[in-house]
């Protein structure tokens, strides 16, 4: 009995053993507990349910589980279907027993499932502004993941889910701007933390790539880091656009070739609100092409076209906290000729930093006003240094140009928007113009005034532009009050002539000249003064006298072989209109081509012969005249001389028209008329026929460069002239 009570003991106990082996390895297949395991997933989430095939039951005898596993299962979210490959849970074998059946955790697997669709699903735990972003902007694109969750006694997901996976072909589009195609990336999702490796796609055109992007989750507060590579390529002008800095409206880039190596962090708070954003971008820039229609340099570069290019430039861009930093090396290209070019820029807020410096060998510059010229072959270095606002003045705190010994330099120079100089610390000057005058000066700010001190400088570009300005507002300045004591030792007028020790002051006042005060001496001794002052009645008065005119008049280039004789210029002006009085006396001119073909037309032959040779004399020149904007009204003009006196009025439009009139009398005429006027009648009519013709009247008019001459022989002198050449006589 006890032996057969042992097999059979024996036999249920290897009956038991077998099935527990059995279901430790084979496991079994039912159905019986799917609506057990939907009544679970319903409980967590009340807006899907699950449709299950067969189950297999795995027992765990290491912790009293029992592994549960379902193939092929499928999600459904209204009318919505996700594919699952496989759905696993483990139970506790004592809930089978006593009909506690709940899930510790589940394990899901699934097949490739849209992007939309998990967005769906996802939303269907928990709603969020996150979520609902993602479902407008994500337009295509597929997802495989494993899903790892626990849950508590209540069937709440516990901390420690994990989520791995990865996207393919995913395309979306943000603010109808930024356009990604074909992205694919694996992640890792954990509690409060997402990582994203082996990232590739192409977003509007250009393609990237990344090996990890992070992102961790605080408080709704996302921070996001991580680097991003580009290849090198070439970039039309709306792909750099998407770059998340401005670029300037009126760049027009033609060609662009670059690869980059971005590192980035920011926040991503509610609304989706960024913040703290940080971008570090390391640059290899094989070509950018530049359309110049921003500034033009023609002036300074003479070789420069409308194409502008860089070339093997190594570039950081740092952007922090609104403030965007850029700073790079590397070739420029003017009409094929290389030169280098380094360069900083900060931008922060509004405020631009910019400090560069350009190394020129290859390319010829000028600079016109102070008639400076580097040639090419030459080494020249240009440093840059400043600031400026966005619509507010421009502040230079270093402008300056080595080459060889040449140097020239501005320092704290302050420019309006319109670049007009607002205030200057100081300008200096050390270098050999175009024709190889030497220029050393420098201008120095002395509280809010100035000093010039020079050894040596060549004014005469400076006056040809004062003398042939028709714009008066042609001003340098902006808002100028100051006053400027000037010493220069010597100064050109010309490329031949100059004055020593000039000295005096000037004052100005609402950005004119009020005052001005001006000595010197050329190297005869000879003086000249100039001066401007202001009366009360806000008239400008002018006034300028020498006793050496004729590097002053040889300027011009109609009058040659002027000699001697004392200079008195004097005008008035107000309210734009200026008038003048210009008087030399005891004079000789040797060739005036328009005063020649006078003469001669009017078979003066001899006077003429005698102007063109060994020149006239005069011993009074006097002009009257005024001005207005780019018309000049000579009002009378009147020189007297032993041979020839002349009288002309007209006007001069600009460098357009001249027109003139006038007369002009042998002396001997005058002398004999002015000697008989008892008997003026007689003489006037004469006795013969032509004893009575004195002299000419005479036409001039056209351009100035293709005047028109007319002649007409007069019998009698007009009372305007007897009266000027007795007012003449009597004086002398």
């Amino acid at each position: 009995m006890i032996k057969k009570l042992t097999k059979i003991l024996s036999g249920f106990f290897f009956l038991i053993i077998l099935a527990i082996l059995y279901l430790s390895f084979v496991g079994i297949k039912t159905e019986k507990l799917n609506k057990k395991i939907t009544d679970e997933i319903f409980k967590i989430n009340k807006k899907i349910t699950v449709d299950l095939k067969d189950v297999k039951f795995l027992l765990n005898l290491y912790d009293f589980t029992v592994n549960i596993t379902t193939k092929n299962p499928a999600i459904l979210l209204g009318d919505n279907k996700l594919q699952i490959e496989s759905v696993k849970t483990n139970i506790l074998l004592k809930s089978l027993f006593f009909s506690e059946f709940s899930m510790d955790d589940l394990q899901i697997s699934t097949k490739a499932i849209k992007l939309n669709d998990i967005i769906l699903l996802a939303k269907s735990f928990k709603n969020s502004i996150e979520l609902f972003v993602l479902d407008r902007v994500i337009k295509d694109g597929f997802l495989i993941a494993d899903i790892k969750l626990k849950f508590d006694n209540e069937g709440k997901v516990k901390d420690d889910y994990q989520i791995n996976g990865f996207v393919k072909n995913v395309k979306f589009k943000f603010l109808n701007k930024l356009t990604t195609k074909n992205l694919n990336l694996e992640f890792a999702i954990f509690k409060n933390k997402y990582s994203l490796t082996k990232i590739k796609t192409d977003i509007n055109g250009i393609k990237l790539s990344s090996s990890l992007i992070e992102i961790n989750e605080a408080n709704g507060l996302y921070s996001i880091w991580g680097k991003i590579l580009t290849d090198k390529k070439d970039f039309s002008r709306d792909q750099l656009n998407t770059i998340p800095f401005d670029l300037p409206n009126n760049l027009n880039i033609e060609k662009a070739r670059f690869s980059s190596e971005n590192s980035f962090s920011f926040d991503v708070g509610k609304r989706l609100k960024f913040n703290n954003i940080n971008i570090e971008s390391k640059i290899n820039l094989d070509q950018l092409v530049i359309k110049n229609d921003f500034i033009d340099l023609k002036a300074f570069l003479p070789d420069l076209e409308k194409v502008i290019s860089f070339r093997n430039h190594k570039i950081i861009v740092n952007y922090d906290k609104n403030k965007l930093g850029v700073k790079g090396n590397g070739e420029i290209l003017i009409k094929n000729k290389i030169d280098s070019v380094s360069y900083e820029v900060v931008k922060n807020n509004d405020k631009f930093i910019f400090d560069t410096k350009i190394n020129l060998k290859n390319n010829k510059l000028l600079i016109d006003f102070l008639e400076y010229e580097k040639k090419v072959n030459l080494d020249a270095s240009i440093l840059i240094k400043g600031n400026f606002k966005k619509n507010k003045s421009i502040n230079f705190d270093l402008i300056s140009l080595i080459e060889n010994k040449n140097k020239i330099f501005f320092k704290n120079l302050n420019l309006s928007k319109d670049f007009k100089i607002i205030s200057i610390d100081s300008f200096g000057l050390n270098y050999l113009n175009k024709k190889r005058i030497k220029n050393k000066l420098i201008i120095k700010k002395n509280n809010s005034n100035y000093i010039i001190d020079g050894e040596s400088f060549d004014a005469s570009k400076l006056i040809n532009k004062i003398m042939n300005s028709d714009d008066e507002n042609s001003k340098l300045f902006k808002n100028f009050n100051s006053k400027i004591n000037i010493k220069i030792s010597k100064i050109y007028i010309d490329e031949v002539n100059f004055i020593n020790d000039l000295s005096g002051i000037l004052i100005y006042k609402n950005n004119q000249i009020y005052d001005l005060k001006l000595k010197s001496f050329f190297p005869n001794n000879k003086k000249i003064n100039f001066l401007i002052k202001t009366n009360d009645q806000q008239e400008k008065i002018t006034e300028l006298s020498t006793d050496h005119p004729r590097p002053l008049i040889e300027r011009y280039d109609f009058i040659k072989g002027f000699q001697e004789g004392f200079l008195v210029y004097r005008s008035i002006k107000k309210d734009g209109i200026s008038n003048g009085l210009l008087t030399i006396d005891n004079f000789k001119v040797q060739e005036v081509p328009v005063f020649a073909k006078l003469l001669s037309l009017a078979s003066l032959q001899g006077i003429a012969d005698l102007l063109t040779g060994e020149g006239i004399r005069f011993t009074d020149f006097e002009m009257k005249f005024s001005n207005k904007n780019k018309l000049t009204i000579i009002e009378e003009m009147y020189a007297i001389g032993p041979a020839v006196s002349i009288l002309l009025d007209g006007y001069i439009d600009s460098k357009k028209l001249v027109s003139l009139r006038g007369t002009l009398v042998p002396a001997t005429t005058i002398n004999r008329t002015i000697a008989s006027i008892p008997l003026l009648g007689n003489i006037l009519v004469g006795k013969k026929n032509g004893e009575g013709v004195f002299g000419v009247s005479f036409k001039v008019k056209g351009n100035p460069n293709d005047l028109k001459t007319t002649v007409n022989p007069i019998k009698t002198l007009t009372p305007r002239f007897i009266t000027r050449t007795l007012e003449k006589i009597k004086k002398n």
